[in-house]
Formats: C-alpha cells, sequence, structure tokens
C-alpha cells in the first residue's frame, strides 16, 4: 500500500506527519509525505519557530511526485491539519489527479477543527471550507465528537444522536466515518470510545480514559485507521486494532512521565497489537 500524506511537520515531538508516517512505515506502508509546514515544534507550546509552506510549494512537490510517475499506484490521499484556505485547494486537485490515475484510490480526511474542551483552534474559516467543500470530496473522513457536530449542524452526545449526526456526514459524500473521543453521558465512568460507521453497519469500542492530552494522537489514529480500513475493507476490524494500538502508545506515554508521544518507544504496539479491546456492533 501507498499512501501520500499531506500534513504538518515538527522537528521535536510528534504531530502532523511527524506522528503519522513512522506507524504506518512500522505496519509495512510506503508513505509519500508531503508538509505544509516545518516547524520546531507542534504550536501547543505557545513559540515555534520555522516556516509555513505556501500552497504553491506543496503543489510543486505533489507536482514532482506526479511526474516520476507514482500517482498510478498511490492508493490512499490522506490529509489531516490544514493550515489555510489554499492548502486545501491543493489537496483538493491532487486527490481529483490521483483518482484520475488510479480510480481505486481514496481519500482519506481528518477534518481538524477543535475538541469539546477547547473549541474550535482554526482560522474562521476553515471549518467552513471543510464543511462545504473538503469533507463532500472524502471518502472517509475520522472527525472527534466535536467536529462531527459542526459538519452536521447536530448536537451528538447520546448514541443514538452520535449514529445519526454520522448518517448526515456520510450523506455529505463520505461513506466511511470514525468518530473519536466519543463521550456519551451513560457511558461507564472513567471510559472513552470510538465508533466506526460504514455501509455494512455500525461498531464501537470502549477504552480506559487517561489522564493526559497527548498532541498527535489523533493523527496517529486517523492514519492507523486509514490504513487497516484501506488494506482490509473491515471497518471492525480496523477500530480494534487501532484502538490497541493507539491506547498503548498514550500508556507507555503517560508512564513516561513525557509531554510528547513515545512514537518509536511504542513501535511494537501498532506491528502487533494486543487486541485487548472488544468491539461491540451497535447497528
Amino acid at each position: 500500500m501507498k499512501v501520500l500524506s499531506i500534513q504538518s511537520a515538527v522537528a521535536y515531538g510528534h504531530v502532523g506527519n511527524s506522528a503519522a508516517v513512522f506507524p504506518l512505515q512500522r505496519i509495512g506502508v510506503e508513505v509519500m509525505p508531503v508538509y505544509t509546514v516545518n516547524f520546531s515544534n507542534h504550536t501547543g507550546y505557545g513559540a515555534w519557530r520555522g516556516p509555513l509552506i505556501s500552497p504553491d510549494d506543496v503543489r510543486e512537490v505533489i507536482t514532482g511526485i506526479e511526474e516520476r510517475g507514482a500517482f498510478p499506484q498511490i492508493d490512499v490521499v490522506l490529509s489531516g491539519y490544514q493550515g489555510s484556505e489554499g492548502i486545501a485547494d491543493v489537496i483538493l486537485d491532487a486527490v481529483a489527479r490521483i483518482k484520475a490515475a488510479n480510480p481505486a484510490a481514496i481519500y482519506a480526511c481528518d477534518p481538524v477543527m477543535g475538541n469539546a474542551k477547547s473549541g474550535c483552534f482554526v482560522a474562521p474559516a476553515i471549518p467552513v471550507l471543510l464543511r462545504e467543500r473538503v469533507v463532500p470530496a472524502a471518502d472517509l473522513i475520522t472527525p472527534n465528537q466535536f467536529e462531527l457536530g459542526y459538519l452536521t449542524g447536530t448536537e451528538p452526545d447520546t448514541l443514538e444522536s452520535t449514529l445519526t449526526s454520522v448518517d448526515l456526514a456520510r450523506a455529505m459524500g463520505p461513506r466511511t466515518v470514525l468518530v473519536t473521543s466519543v463521550e456519551r453521558p451513560d457511558r461507564e465512568e472513567g471510559t472513552l470510545e470510538m465508533l466506526a460507521v460504514d455501509d455494512e453497519g455500525a461498531w464501537i469500542v470502549t477504552t480506559p480514559q487517561l489522564p493526559m492530552k497527548a498532541n498527535g494522537s489523533g493523527d496517529v489514529t486517523a492514519a492507523l485507521f486509514t490504513a487497516h480500513y484501506r488494506r482490509t475493507g473491515d471497518a471492525a476490524a480496523a477500530l480494534a486494532r487501532t484502538a490497541s494500538s493507539v491506547f498503548d502508545l498514550l500508556t507507555t506515554t503517560l508512564e513516561s512521565g513525557e509531554r510528547e508521544l513515545q512514537l518509536v518507544q511504542s513501535q511494537e504496539a501498532y506491528a502487533h497489537p494486543r487486541m485487548q479491546f472488544e468491539v461491540r456492533q451497535v447497528r
């Protein structure tokens, strides 16, 4: 499998492509990373250095990949945080060109906007752009529960309302939806859930909720689920493998006492997940 991953990059720590690429490689995926920024560290520190990469320069890199004859071999285009409106145009253009070269290719979009605790943390134009142009072009999306609500104009909280919101999102274009950070009022205390839905059904997995904030964990989640799903076509299996791998990554990070994801130290969790969580079909 070959993935073109258009995301940010940092030298210190792991977010964007700096979080997604290694886990994908560790499960045998060939990744072509294209950077949208090249920062010293993620912006959560409040200070960082390095350049934003202009949409024209991002387009040039993708065109160079096309000129090497790679487009017919690309199975997945993966995108995450979009720092500017211009990047969306570049991504959508790349998706169209790759699908023309390989009609079996899919576009997986992590529609990064914010979360329930922090609210939106992107430029005001980005959520509208994601909702109106980017998500409708995607085959697979991986929003958290907060982002799902924005995309669909709903307030999902219960399992039923979240499933209804997923149906509205799927009606926009993407046939497969992974909802992360699902928090139902009736869930067991101290737990967190993920929900995966496609044409075959809906599945949920419950894991302990760890007392930490881990920048980049969503990027790892989106990458691993996309790769497992594209490889198997089985949403339940992809959900189980992803939940196992990411939970063990987060546990290792928490135990280390470090702020940044212990991405390399957790590599066996990607290649050989323990499969310790039950996936239940809910529809």
